[in-house]
């Protein structure tokens, strides 16, 4: 068995603490991720009703309610990435 040169256990260390600090989330980044999931899991939800809307009809108003669907998804998405990426720099 190979010993373990003090570089390698430097990196060990190095890598442990930096995976250790990035997994630190305050309390109120806590909050914010899990409100802008349940954001995303809205608009993902009302995405899929509009799908089911569009599935029950045909031509152009399926291409409409297809449109719609994917611009709320796309919507709450956008909405929950900027509450994150927000949160994250305000700590």
């Amino acid at each position: 068995m190979k010993a373990i040169t003090m570089p390698r256990l430097a990196m060990i260390a190095v890598a442990s603490a930096s995976l250790g600090l990035a997994a630190c989330n305050s309390p109120q980044e806590e909050a914010t991720d899990k409100a802008a999931d349940a954001v995303e899991a809205q608009s993902d939800a009302a995405a899929d009703a509009i799908e089911t809307q569009a599935d029950a009809t045909t031509g152009a108003a399926e291409d409409a309610l297809d449109a719609k669907s994917d611009a709320v998804e796309k919507a709450g998405e956008a909405k929950s990435d900027a509450m994150k990426d927000a949160a994250d720099k305000a700590n």
